[in-house]
């Protein structure tokens, strides 16, 4: 019941996994979590670690912090894959770990690497044996295990959220496989220009994973000098890298970071970060109609009446998604989001439907007043249906003094424009009409009731 019995070392392995660090001084990056001091670099080397759950993206050291775990720890260390596991075998490691408590007293680490993938009745299985210290559960995601996680399990779990690696870290791997002759590239001779291994972290994004794949892809593709260098050019690395794969997740966590950064962009009129957020999901294969679809909400909640031409524009880049296609649409949503982005804002319309539904939602749904309904037969008519409807074009501006809204609800002002934009005309328009309302019921002869009340 031990992790990595292989040798890592081998020839045969991916440079990526010869060149894992072996202890938390040949890591790089996650200081915060792991640096001298922290909580869980002190419990993993006094082998004291209790449940945790390490949360962060591709390539960022989840898994070598497992396997540092492993080397250090004196417990049986179990690891499990929630892609190639059901729940048999979840059944199955669990009486095992239970044997062993019974038998020797010795307890069990589990690591299951991607735990978003295990359905709830899978993650139950772990619960009983967490609760009473039979495993120790190391969990692994790229997933916010708020949504991925059970709760009962997140609750007697320790969350440490690993950050994608900066260039920094990955230049550093990659100088480290170059020089490294046991486990790495040093055998060979490697010579990496530093500009280039600039490049190859720029790409990457933070996946140390990834960049030692290039790196490894590179250098075998790199023929020996005269003095047996394989100096690698950039020809080599636009060929290893060829189109760079963005972390994304069309129905995880970055998709709705994503998202949520085009969003908030547009709304605070920065155009060239809408446009930057905007290009970032279309090159990561996201659905261009999912971001015309987004844009276009953002066209009705966030710019609404200041600028109607903004949800015109935003249907347009729609039709142009369904007409041309990607690559040629992608502009047509790019202009539609520098539209929305530059456009004067508003909420309004967006606040007074909410507050509409609202107020319906509580029971504000009092009859149609009698003057705004029809009267098609004879009964209804007597019936007083359509009894004072006043016919707005015969009155001066159009406009007269019927309530249109229930009596309950009469005088109610849901809507309240800025003064952005097309907005501020509006808000003048019905202002203009207020005072034309209110000098119709001043004028009013004494006595006679207000129409539609």
């Amino acid at each position: 019941m031990r992790l990595f019995d292989r040798d890592e070392g081998g020839p045969d392995r991916p440079l990526a996994d010869r060149m894992r660090p072996r202890d938390l001084d040949e890591l790089l990056g996650q200081e915060r979590i792991v640096g001298p001091g922290t909580a869980l670099r002190s419990a993993i080397e006094r082998d004291e670690v209790r449940s945790i759950i390490l949360w962060g993206p591709p390539g960022s050291g989840k898994t070598t912090l497992a396997r540092i775990v492993a080397r250090r720890t004196r417990a049986a260390f179990v690891p499990f894959s929630a892609v190639l596991a059901g729940i048999r075998e979840v059944r199955d490691v669990m009486e095992k770990a239970a044997s062993l408590r019974r038998a020797t007293g010795q307890r069990t680490i589990l690591f299951i690497d991607e735990i978003h993938r295990f359905n709830k009745s899978q993650q139950d299985a772990f619960l009983p044996f967490v609760e009473e210290g039979t495993i120790v559960l190391i969990g692994a995601t790229t997933e916010n295990p708020s949504f991925e996680v059970n709760a009962a399990l997140l609750s007697r779990s320790r969350v440490y959220r690993l950050e994608r690696l900066e260039r920094g870290h990955l230049v550093a791997a990659m100088r480290r496989a170059t020089e490294d002759s046991e486990r790495g590239l040093g055998a060979l001779r490697v010579d990496l220009p530093a500009q280039l291994a600039e490049q190859i972290a720029a790409s990457c994004q933070g996946d140390a994973r990834a960049a030692l794949n290039v790196l490894e892809f590179a250098a075998a593709s790199a023929r020996p000098g005269a003095d047996g260098v394989r100096k690698i050019d950039e020809d080599l690395v636009r060929d290893a890298l060829q189109r760079t794969t963005l972390y994304h997740d069309r129905a995880g966590e970055e998709h709705f970071n994503l998202i949520s950064a085009l969003h908030k962009s547009m709304r605070n009129s920065d155009v060239d970060a809408a446009l930057y957020w905007l290009a970032r999901m279309l090159e990561a294969g996201d659905d261009p109609l999912y971001l015309a679809r987004r844009i276009v909400r953002f066209a009705s909640e966030d710019v609404g009446l200041a600028d109607p031409r903004a949800l015109t524009l935003a249907l347009a880049a729609k039709e142009a998604v369904h007409f041309v296609g990607r690559p040629e649409a992608d502009l047509a949503l790019a202009e539609a989001a520098a539209y929305c982005a530059l456009a004067p804002k508003s909420n309004a319309l967006y606040a007074a439907w909410s507050e509409i539904l609202g107020a319906i939602r509580k029971g504000e749904t009092d009859p149609v007043p009698l003057p705004l309904r029809n009267a098609p037969t004879a009964l209804m008519k007597a019936e007083g249906y359509g009894r004072g409807y006043e016919y707005a074009h015969d009155a001066e501006d159009a406009v007269t003094g019927m309530a249109c809204l229930p009596e309950r609800l009469a005088g109610r002002r849901f809507y309240r424009p800025t003064s952005r934009g097309l907005e501020r005309t509006i808000a003048q328009r019905l202002e203009a009409w207020a005072e034309a309302r209110r000098r119709i019921e001043r004028d009013r002869p004494k006595g006679e009731p207000p129409t539609g009340g």
